[in-house]
């Protein structure tokens, strides 16, 4: 009895053991299967090879009028006059050639691809290299500065790429794989893998701004680079980076581009355009506005003639729908407008001391860039251009929330504005002791200026304000 008790515990001892060993052995294996995370695959090789041939490095020549160096070792400068002729002397003084580099894509088996503007918009010769060595020439088709997005094309040869896939920028979701493959640092053929961190983030790149941000590796040389998905579909075009930071970078979702290419192979991009100045609706303000939702936004200027003045959009209204869809944000309702086609008939609902109203209005053409914020001083003798002062942008230069006036946007060297000492960024609250609320106020003091008189200004900068005259240029 003793000695099958002994064999049978001999029996589970030696199981034990053969189990723990099976454990034991086993423990790599399931390390190995959990290396990557969920949904991650093992390898990228198969995405990459498929789409690497459709991603273009592109190089570009810029003629600069001035050498920039002459600024600081010129003969006026004290540099100049320190270090004699040991470098201005030997500096040239004419044009000077410059190179950059940037990646784009193939969109079309015609020859066109799609980058960044900040990439293309100011080279006088535009070369695309394919990743076997070949190289073409390239011209601009269109662009469109508000976006960063350029359309270019070449003329393809035998063995040209294949187009991209352009997919779903709406659908992809935060954590979701991605994929950047680009030129960066003139290194092509890079590719770098990431997640997609944040969706709709606003870097202050533009009035249009609904980047991706991933934590793929991008870096310069990148920009104008597809983002994939893991079905080799383009969800966004690298653009940005932040110098300070590791694994932040920022795509232009790829359905902001899909929306503009018509245009952009037109040539040029026209928005739509209300005449409206908006701000987001705070608990604060709804309350005072007798709205029980902080949804929609406010109206906080209306521009003379304009097609929302025109149509009765008042200012103390509250926007709450554009064409059947719900305005969250101001910067919502600025992107539903500019995609709108002008001549376009759309309702906008809105509240009006409380109570709900429906207007129709025709949208109109926007300005062209800069013209609707630059005030008509542009055309007289005192050398600046202001713009309207919004909330964001109060924010952005320190002002209070409540601030009003109109902001120096650019003093033209040598002027009464320069010689004022006037910069940009100075908040203009009075002209000629008459108080500027907005943009049509400054324009109509100004215009009250007799030929020959000068203009007082009442000035804040920083923390503080102070008095300016403007010489009228007839008196000096």
């Amino acid at each position: 009895m003793f000695k099958k008790l002994l064999c049978r515990q001999s029996a589970v001892a030696v199981f034990s053991m053969l189990l723990i060993a099976l454990l034991i052995a086993s423990a790599p294996v399931m390390a190995a299967e959990q290396a990557y995370p969920p949904g991650a695959p093992p390898s990228f090789a198969d995405l990459a090879a498929k789409v690497k041939e459709s991603v273009v490095n592109i190089s570009t020549t810029q003629v600069v009028e001035k050498n920039p160096m002459m600024d600081f070792f010129g003969p006026n400068s004290p540099f100049g006059k320190f270090f004699g002729d040991q470098f201005s002397g030997k500096m040239p003084h004419g044009p000077m050639t410059t190179h950059a580099l940037g990646s784009g894509f193939v969109i079309s088996s015609d020859g066109l691809i799609l980058t960044n503007n900040h990439v293309v918009e100011k080279a006088t010769e535009i070369k695309v290299k394919l990743q076997d060595g070949q190289e073409y020439d390239a011209k601009i088709v269109g662009r469109d500065p508000k976006t960063d997005l350029a359309l270019i094309r070449t003329k393809p040869g035998k063995d040209f790429p294949k187009p991209v896939v352009l997919g779903d920028s709406d659908s992809i979701q935060i954590g979701d794989w991605v994929m950047a493959v680009g030129n960066p640092f003139g290194l092509g053929e890079t590719v770098t893998t990431g997640i997609i961190s944040a969706k709709g983030r606003i870097i202050g790149a533009g009035p249009y701004d609904d980047f991706l941000q991933t934590d793929a590796a991008i870096n310069p040389g990148n920009s104008g680079g597809p983002l994939f998905d893991m079905n080799g579909a383009v969800v966004g075009i690298n653009t940005a980076i932040v110098a300070q930071g590791q694994g932040i970078g920022f795509a232009i979702p790829i359905n902001l581009a899909k929306s503009l290419l018509p245009q952009l192979k037109a040539g040029k991009v026209i928005r739509g355009w209300l005449g409206i100045m908006i701000q987001d609706l705070t608990p604060e303000l709804a309350k005072s506005f007798n709205i029980k939702e902080t949804k929609g936004v406010l109206v906080a200027n209306v521009s003379a003639d304009s097609p929302a003045a025109k149509a009765g959009v008042q200012q103390g209204d509250v926007i709450t729908r554009f064409n059947g869809k719900a305005v969250e944000s101001s910067r919502e309702l600025s992107q539903m407008a500019a995609a709108t086609a002008p001549n376009s008939r759309v309702k906008i609902d809105i509240i009006r001391n409380g109570t709900p109203k429906t207007i129709e209005l025709t949208v109109g053409t926007m300005p062209e860039e800069g013209q609707a914020a630059v005030s008509q001083t542009e055309k007289t003798e005192w050398g600046m251009t202001v713009q309207q002062l919004t909330p964001e942008l109060a924010q952005r230069l320190g002002f209070d929330s409540n601030a009003k006036g109109v902001v120096v946007s650019a003093v033209q060297p040598g002027s009464p504005a320069d010689a004022a000492n006037l910069r940009p960024g100075d908040l203009i609250v009075e002209a000629n002791r008459h108080k500027i609320e907005d943009l049509q106020g400054y324009q109509q003091a100004v215009k009250g200026v007799k030929p020959g008189n000068n203009l007082l200004l009442l000035v804040q900068r920083d923390s503080g304000s102070f008095f300016v005259v403007l010489q009228s240029s007839k008196n000096q």
